[in-house]
C-alpha cells in the first residue's frame, strides 16, 4: 500500500461509504494530514471508536498523517448526530477527565513518535475556547443559512423530539475545527463514522468559503452484526476499551464469539493483517470452522492493541480454564483475571480444611453427603487435577503463589477460592 493506492485498500477493508469528489487524485498528488474527531463525553472509548481508529492506522501505514482530535471543546455542547434526545452537560471537569482517559487509549493505535507521518493528539477546547461569540458568529456563522442546517440528517430527525440551539450550533463548531487544522496543520481531510457526513461536509463548504481551499470528506459505515444485534453491544451493555468498565476477559470473549458471517469483515476493519492472511485464517475457518481459527485470531489481535501482550496471555489461559481445556499448570496472574468471571469466596479457615467441606463452601455441593459423592464419582477438580480421595485435606502446597486455589465441579462448575493478604 502506497499513499496513492491508500483508497483502493480502505475501500477493500470496508472504511469507505461516501467521499467527496477528487479524493483518490488528491491523495494521488502526495501525502495527507486527516483526522478524525472524539467525543469525551463518556470516560472510556467503546468498540465503535475503533473503527475510526483503524482508519487512521491505515492511513499511517501508507504514508499519511492522522490527528487524533479531542473534543475537549465541543463535548461540553454534545453532538445530536444519532441520538433521539438532548443529552445532559457535563462539567468541565468531567470532560477533561474523559479527553484525559481517552487520549491514553487511542495512543495505542498510532505511531506518535518522530517523523512526517508522526500522529498528533489535539485538543479543540484549546482554540474553541478562546472564540469570542461576535467574533464567531461574525467570521464563522455568517456561512451558513439556517436553511441548509435544518437538511443536515442529524438536525432532521431531532426536529420532532425537540433540539436545543446549544446542539444546534454543534455543526458550526465541528466545521470550525476542520478550519482551524487547515489553517494550522495543513490539514486536508476529514474522516470519521457516515453519520458525520453532513458535519464534516459543512467544514468542508466553510473552507472553500473562507480559504477558497479543496478539502475532503471520507466517511466509513456504520459497523453491523449479521445476528441484527447493535456491534459493540452485549446482554451487559456496551463494551469498553477501558479494563475497569469491561474486563479483558470479556473483551476477549466478545471476539472470539463474534458470528461466522461477520468475522472476515472484521478482521479487515480491525487488524492490520495482509490480504494472504485473512484469506488463510478464513480458508482454515472453512476446513475447521469448529476450531474458530478466525475468531481467535481476531480476538488475540486486538485484545493485544487494546490490553497488550501479557493480558492477552492471562486472558486466553483464563478462557481455557473455562471452557474446560486442560491445563497442566496456571500461572498466578490468572486467578486474578478468574476472580471477575467465577464466583469467588475469600477462605480464611484452618491450613488443613477437608476437600469436602472445602466443596460446600464453594457453593459446589449442598451438603457434606453430595460433596463425597462428587468426589468419589471424579467430578471434583483440585487446581484442574481430578480428586477421588474423600479423605483429602487442602494443604499449604496447594494454594497457589500461596493465595489461590481453583475448585471445579464437572465440566463447567467453577468456584475460586482466594486468601487473604
Amino acid at each position: 500500500m502506497t499513499t496513492s493506492n491508500v483508497l483502493q485498500e480502505l475501500d477493500w477493508r470496508g472504511f469507505v461509504q461516501q467521499a467527496t469528489p477528487g479524493l483518490a487524485a488528491h491523495f494521488a498528488k502526495g501525502p495527507v494530514t486527516a483526522y478524525c474527531g472524539f467525543d469525551p463525553t463518556a470516560p472510556s472509548l467503546q468498540l465503535g471508536n475503533l473503527m475510526p481508529l483503524m482508519l487512521l492506522a491505515n492511513l499511517q501505514r501508507a504514508g499519511h498523517r492522522p490527528i487524533v482530535l479531542m473534543g475537549g471543546g465541543t463535548g461540553l455542547i454534545g453532538d445530536p448526530s444519532g441520538k433521539s434526545s438532548e443529552r445532559p452537560l457535563l462539567s468541565k471537569e468531567q470532560i477533561r477527565e474523559n479527553v484525559r482517559r481517552q487520549r491514553d487509549q487511542s495512543a495505542r493505535f498510532l505511531d506518535f513518535g518522530t517523523g512526517p507521518t508522526a500522529a498528533l493528539l489535539l485538543d479543540n477546547a484549546k482554540w474553541l475556547g478562546e472564540q469570542r461569540l461576535i467574533d464567531f458568529l461574525r467570521d464563522v456563522g455568517k456561512h451558513f443559512t439556517v436553511n441548509v442546517m435544518m437538511q443536515k440528517e442529524s438536525v432532521k430527525t431531532r426536529m420532532e423530539s425537540g433540539l436545543s440551539f446549544t446542539e444546534f450550533s454543534y455543526m458550526l463548531l465541528q466545521a470550525y475545527d476542520f478550519l482551524h487544522l487547515y489553517r494550522e496543520r495543513q490539514c486536508t481531510l476529514q474522516v470519521a463514522g457516515s453519520d458525520q457526513w453532513g458535519n464534516i461536509t459543512a467544514g468542508v463548504e466553510l473552507i472553500r468559503r473562507v480559504e477558497n481551499a479543496e478539502v475532503h470528506a471520507l466517511v466509513a459505515p456504520l459497523v453491523t452484526r449479521a445476528s441484527g444485534q447493535k456491534f459493540g453491544k452485549t446482554e451487559s451493555g456496551a463494551v469498553y476499551l477501558d479494563p475497569e468498565m469491561t474486563s479483558p476477559y470479556k473483551f476477549y470473549q466478545f471476539w472470539i464469539n463474534v458470528d461466522d458471517r461477520d468475522v472476515e469483515n472484521y478482521l479487515k476493519l480491525f487488524t492490520l493483517k495482509s490480504r494472504q492472511e485473512i484469506d488463510g485464517l478464513i480458508a482454515e475457518q472453512t476446513r475447521n470452522p469448529a476450531t474458530r481459527p478466525a475468531q481467535r485470531a481476531l480476538a488475540a489481535d486486538v485484545t493485544t492493541r487494546v490490553h497488550g501482550a501479557e493480558v492477552l496471555s492471562g486472558v486466553q489461559a483464563a478462557s481455557a480454564i473455562l471452557f474446560g481445556e486442560e491445563q497442566a499448570e496456571v500461572h498466578p496472574q490468572v486467578f486474578d483475571i478468574l476472580a471477575g468471571e467465577i464466583p469467588t469466596i475469600v477462605e480464611n479457615g484452618s491450613e488443613n480444611i477437608t476437600l469436602v467441606d472445602l466443596v460446600v463452601r464453594a457453593g459446589l455441593a449442598k451438603s457434606k453427603s453430595e460433596a463425597r459423592r462428587s468426589i468419589e464419582q471424579g467430578g471434583i477438580y483440585v487446581n484442574q487435577q481430578r480428586i477421588d480421595d474423600v479423605g483429602r485435606t487442602i494443604a499449604s502446597h496447594d494454594w497457589i503463589a500461596g493465595r489461590s486455589l481453583l475448585l471445579r465441579k464437572g465440566k463447567k462448575e467453577y468456584a475460586l477460592l482466594r486468601r487473604e493478604g
